[in-house]
Formats: structure tokens, C-alpha cells, sequence
């Protein structure tokens, strides 16, 4: 039992699990927008159980200059889903996932115009180094519509993600579990109306193994797994939690290589290894040691 308590087994199985996600909303015969509402309803309903009976209350008298930014940040989550899980209709999960993996690199551009942060030297580079490799993850057939409406789709996924972390910044007072289930119920504000003025309910047409896989992403990829998440991220530094994160996308695209036999190009290879590797160089830490005599 202390193997599944060590904080880095948590976050790596974490980010393993929301690494298949793609493979299992792939099978679910539902429009976007309502997979994305189920899976914030399913999570929600989870969560606060868990907050229920662990008697964990939310004090919503400290949060009175935060609840802005919770219910911004929970529109920008919900947002967030059904562009992802939009992207996964048009193009390869890994297309699809590399494309929003985007997101640290819009965050590092981001906050030195929000927050008055010096861009430095190191950080240019891994702009420049991703972009490129975002472009050769482009580099397709123009003729092609669908991969380069995926892959748009893909990047709205990691600039609405980009702008949960930005917006969790200004989030001090209420701590990652009942900030998440805080920000779940935000998102029901755009998902909810999005839903019924798009595709509507379908819940009632689903078919046994769509239904399944519905509950797994909601209950499984999502309500226990984000709290899988915050629990690792309370022990570990966050430059470590934040490299061992890109296990995500590399589980991400193991699945759509090998379990859904979706191709990449080698153009499409090198430019994932350029946003992966150049993001990841971004996050880590190089300090000069010192040789003592």
C-alpha cells in the first residue's frame, strides 16, 4: 500500500490514466459538448461525496475576491473539454493531443505580458523551438481539411487551457480539490446551455459500451484522477510534478500508434519531440553546483 502513497506513482499514474482518455471518448456516441457534460456532472457528483464525507467545507466567505476567477477558470475548463475532445473527431488523438500540449508554451508568452515576468533567454528559445515543431506537426496535405480542423481544434484546447492555469494564479485561498470541484460546477454554466442549444440530450440513445466508457471518463479520468493529481502535487516541487506531467501526452500517443493504429509522419514525430522536449528544457531548474575542497 505504500507504493500507491508514494506522491510520484500518484502523478505518474495519473497522468498514464488521463493519457487514454482519448481512446475511450473516441468510443463514446456522443456529441462532444454533452461527453464534456457528463464528465464535469460524473466528477462533480464525486468529488463532493468525497468532500462530504471527509467533511471538508468550503468557506465561502474567504472566497468573496476569488469566486470571479473560479467561475471564469471553471467556464474556460468546460471550454477547455469540448474543443479537446472536438479536436479528437478530425484528426489522431496524438495530433490532437500534441496540438494542445501547446498550452505551457502560450502560458510562458502569456505571463510576461499579465504579470510583468522577464522573459529570459531560455524561455525565447523554447518558443521558438515549440513553434516549429507545431508547424511540422502542420505540415500536412492542405487537401487534408479534417487533420487541420483537428488540429485547430486542438490548439482552442490549450489556449482556453492556458487560461485555467493563468487564471488559477489568482486563486490563493481554497486548495486544489475544492478548487477543482468549485471550478466543475462553473463549467456547467457554459455546458449546460451550449448542450441544449447544440446537440441536445442524447444520454437515452447510448448503447451499453458507450455508457461504460462515459462513467469511466467521468468517474475514473476524471473525479478520481484529478484527485489522484492534487494529492501528488501537495508533495512534490513543482518543477518535478510539471515534468513528470508529459508523461500524459507520451501515453497519448503510445495509444493512438499502437491500440488505435493511427499514423504519424516523421515530420509529425519531430515536431511532438520539439514541443515535448523544448517545454519540458523549459521546466527544468539548472543550478551550478559548487565544488567544495
Amino acid at each position: 500500500m505504500k507504493f500507491f502513497k508514494n506522491p510520484r506513482v500518484l502523478l505518474i499514474t495519473s497522468m498514464t490514466i488521463f493519457g487514454t482518455i482519448g481512446l475511450f471518448v473516441r468510443n463514446i456516441n456522443l456529441s462532444s459538448g454533452e461527453i464534456a457534460l457528463y464528465r464535469a456532472i460524473l466528477a462533480m457528483l464525486l468529488i463532493g461525496s468525497i468532500l462530504l464525507i471527509t467533511r471538508q467545507k468550503i468557506n465561502f466567505k474567504s472566497l468573496k475576491k476569488e469566486i470571479p476567477f473560479l467561475l471564469l477558470s471553471g467556464v474556460a475548463m468546460g471550454i477547455n473539454w469540448i474543443l479537446l475532445f472536438e479536436a479528437y473527431n478530425y484528426t489522431t488523438v496524438s495530433v490532437a493531443t500534441l496540438s494542445y500540449y501547446f498550452a505551457p508554451v502560450i502560458v510562458t508568452v502569456a505571463c510576461p505580458i499579465l504579470f510583468k515576468e522577464k522573459l529570459t533567454l531560455k524561455q525565447i528559445i523554447c518558443f521558438i523551438a515549440s513553434t516549429i515543431g507545431l508547424i511540422l506537426i502542420t505540415n500536412i496535405s492542405v487537401s487534408d481539411g479534417n487533420n487541420i480542423v483537428g488540429i485547430l481544434y486542438g490548439l482552442g484546447a490549450a489556449l482556453f487551457y492556458a487560461t485555467v492555469i493563468i487564471l488559477n494564479k489568482f486563486i490563493k485561498n481554497v486548495d486544489g480539490i475544492r478548487r477543482t470541484f468549485l471550478q466543475f460546477c462553473s463549467s456547467l454554466f457554459v455546458l449546460v446551455p451550449y448542450v441544449l442549444l447544440t446537440s441536445g440530450i442524447n444520454i437515452i440513445s447510448l448503447d451499453g459500451t458507450s455508457f461504460i466508457f462515459l462513467l469511466i471518463v467521468g468517474l475514473v479520468h476524471t473525479g478520481i484522477t484529478y484527485c489522484m493529481y492534487f494529492s501528488s502535487l501537495k508533495e512534490l516541487p513543482g518543477q518535478k510534478s510539471a515534468i513528470l506531467s508529459y508523461v500524459d501526452p507520451l501515453i497519448a500517443v503510445l495509444v493512438s500508434v499502437t491500440i488505435l493504429q493511427e499514423t504519424m509522419t516523421i515530420w509529425q514525430i519531430i515536431g511532438g519531440i520539439l514541443i515535448l522536449g523544448f517545454t519540458i528544457f523549459n521546466e527544468i531548474n539548472f543550478k551550478k553546483r559548487t565544488i567544495k575542497n
